[in-house]
């Protein structure tokens, strides 16, 4: 009645699943591994000349502002808000470059690394 015909498709069918299960489940695994090792680096960026520095973790939380002494002027804060500003925001795209970098390795930047 067509049984033959119905398990042969069948048995063909799960084999690519499960090849494309396992590199699906190996790619997640090494995302996962790629973004722990960007959370637990440091990314410094500078404004200013140098004057104010900013580093954020990977987690993308602040960690330390390093401001010289010449930059803290009671008279001009918007300056130093300015320069504190722009170092955050370089040093946070530097952990978006590096992420991206990391997810482009790992799928080798098409279509999310699957071969379809």
């Amino acid at each position: 009645m067509g049984k033959g015909k119905g398990s042969s498709y069948q048995s063909g069918m799960p084999g690519n699943m499960t090849n494309l299960m396992k590199q699906a489940q190996r790619m997640q695994r090494q995302m996962e591994e790629a973004s722990k090792e960007i959370e637990e680096q440091e990314f410094t960026a500078a404004a200013g000349g140098g004057a104010v520095e900013v580093t954020v973790s990977g987690k993308k939380e602040i960690t330390k502002i390093t401001l010289d002494e010449e930059v803290v002027d009671p008279e001009d804060i918007e300056m130093l808000e300015d320069l504190i500003m722009a170092a955050t925001n370089e040093a946070l795209r530097q952990v978006e470059e590096a992420s991206q970098e990391s997810v482009n390795k790992i799928t080798g930047g098409a279509n999310g690394g699957f071969p379809f």
